[in-house]
């Protein structure tokens, strides 16, 4: 959607109005975002102003409002956390912090430019919804040390262990304010919902704050240099520690890219508007790499900002550049008042987004839903909470993966394997029909791919099959077949041949026919004649076939109930 004069003169409205009502909602989130991280309040503000300027610019989403997300500061604390392990002090740390962020938004460029954007938006809902909601638990819990007047933990263990002394010398002052906000953020929208009950809870409780004599911490002077070039960071980062950057920045980036590109997907349906996901990746990427060369927090697509930006009028690009534009003015005007704010208050608006982001629908429907997929949604969220989002979201892609992978191979071995197994006595053999020849044709019906995690089955299968005249392999709902596949597929059809066995492949697909030439399957093993496009084809030949070449033996039968099978019989007999 481009931006043209009479764009802008049309829509200036709407465009304002929906920018500024994301950007009245995103400031005191990036704030309370960037506090969370460790990098600071202004850290955050600055993410959502360069991310939101270069995204609304580049990306793909014309009315997409960007900036930091819970999930992306959730992982940035834990990077930042597990940093400050290894280094003396947050100083000493912000090379690597730095150069992860900005590897992450690489990695979306990368991700942008290899045109695989339309594929991300395919992670598997029970891998999104045991993070959102190990994520949601993890930052609640988070903040419990802050709203008691204490300083931030950043792991959950210690958060875990210093209950107890938390509790006994809490800031009872500071434990007011956060529930206060809480209040506010969950009382107010009763009243109205014209203004963002965030930013009341953030400017009353505050303002309260603020003019009584109470002692809280508070978020504490914002450098005037708020927004410095940290060139010099990635300049002096350690280069013998990049294997140990690459896999947190590459997580960083994926899960930036899943979140928004489910946002995109959210926009396209609230404005009926269509997103290009590769080009929104580019923009997403960039929009990092130069919020981490600024001292930004990481970021992406933000959901309930970008819904409030469209049902506020928004229809253009302006939008998002508006929303930025508020931004900045916080920056350069507001800065002062900023350093007052207690971080009681931003621990009740963190908490308030972490009970949000729960999925609650996915956790209720554990005991309704496939055991392997309730596997994934808990294994993730418990990992997410206890171990670390890095290990979840690995554990969670391979967990979804095999859980993907037995399923199909299930489906295929139900559509595959005898459903009897008829084994006769040779007195009683000698009464059978001699033209009831469909007994001895075997038909495996596929109902999906042929990949590496059927191959086994499909094997074990056809070693146990017992003697047959002819094999009918039905290939009509088989889109491709992997290595894995062919292989199993060609070592089958070998024994088949081997044991003089008649064999027909119907319905074979563009895809795997070639596959299957490029192995010589075709024509070593099958030839050219015996491919047929149809079921109805292949037994048009193949009658005729068995009745001028009866069977010698007839010792076992297999019985295949499969779509054909009575056909057969009736044109047999």
């Amino acid at each position: 959607m481009g931006v043209t004069f009479y764009d802008w003169r049309k829509n200036a409205r709407g465009d304002f109005f929906g920018g500024l009502n994301a950007a009245i909602v995103a400031i005191p989130l990036a704030m309370a975002f960037g506090v969370e991280s460790g990098l600071g309040a202004a850290a955050g503000l600055i993410g959502a102003f360069v991310l939101c300027t270069v995204a609304s610019l580049v990306g793909g989403t014309p009315l997409l409002v960007s900036g930091p997300t819970a999930p992306m500061a959730v992982v940035s604390s834990i990077i930042v956390a597990n940093t400050l392990e290894t280094a003396a002090t947050l100083e000493g740390g912000l090379s690597t912090i730095f150069v992860i962020f900005f590897l992450a938004g690489a990695f979306q460029v990368m991700l942008g430019l290899l045109r695989v954007g339309q594929y991300i938006r395919f992670a598997p809902y029970p891998l999104i919804s045991g993070f959102m909601s190990g994520a949601g638990l993890l930052m609640i819990t988070l903040q419990i040390f802050p709203l008691l007047g204490e300083p931030t933990r950043m792991h959950i263990a210690e958060v875990m262990g210093g209950m107890g002394a938390a509790f006994s010398s809490l800031n009872s002052t500071a434990l007011a304010l956060g529930l206060s906000t809480i209040l506010v953020i969950y009382l107010f929208p009763r009243i109205t919902k014209a203004i963002p009950s965030t930013l009341v809870a953030l400017i009353v409780v505050s303002g309260i704050a603020y003019f009584l004599p109470w002692k809280v911490p508070v978020i504490g002077d914002i450098p005037n240099e708020w927004m410095e070039w940290k060139w010099s960071h990635v300049q002096d980062f350690d280069h013998t520690l990049w294997k140990e950057v690459l896999v947190p920045s590459f997580t960083l980036a994926l899960i930036g890219s899943v979140d928004t590109l489910l946002t995109s997907l959210v926009a396209d349906m609230v404005s009926n508007t269509q997103h290009r996901s590769n080009r929104e990746l580019l923009g997403q990427g960039l929009g990092n790499m130069l919020s981490a060369l600024t001292g930004g927090l990481p970021g992406s697509g933000a959901t309930m900002r970008t819904i409030l930006n469209i049902r506020s009028g928004a229809r253009t690009r302006w939008s998002a550049l508006i929303h930025s534009a508020f931004l900045l003015l916080v920056l350069l005007e507001v800065s002062q008042w900023i350093s007052h704010i207690p971080l009681a208050v931003l621990a009740g608006i963190l908490i308030t987004v972490g009970v949000s982001i729960i999925d609650y629908k996915g956790l209720g429907d554990i005991r309704k839903i496939p055991r392997s997929d309730a596997v994934v949604i808990l294994a993730v969220l418990l990992l997410t909470f206890f171990v670390g989002v890095l290990q979840a979201f690995a554990a969670g892609i391979v967990l979804a993966s095999l859980s993907f992978v037995k399923k199909m191979a299930d489906k295929n071995r139900t559509q595959s394997e005898p459903l009897a197994l008829v084994q006769e006595e040779e007195e009683e053999l000698t009464g059978l029909h001699p033209t009831s020849l469909a007994r001895e044709v075997y038909i495996q019906e596929f109902s999906g791919p042929l990949f590496f995690g059927f191959a086994p089955y499909f094997k074990r299968a056809f070693r146990e099959l017992p003697y047959m005249r002819a094999v009918i392999f039905r290939m009509e709902n088989v889109p491709f077949i992997d290595h894995s596949g062919v292989v199993a597929l060609g070592d089958v059809l070998l024994q088949l041949k081997n044991k003089k066995v008649v064999i027909l492949l119907v319905g074979l697909q563009e895809e795997p026919g070639q596959q299957l030439r490029k192995m010589n399957i075709i024509p070593e093993i099958v030839k050219e004649q015996r491919i047929f496009p149809s079921f109805s084809a292949g037994a048009d030949w193949l009658v005729p076939y068995l009745k001028e070449n009866p069977s010698p033996h007839l010792r076992e039968m297999v019985i295949q109930k499969s779509l054909g099978l009575d056909e057969l019989d009736h044109r047999l007999n």
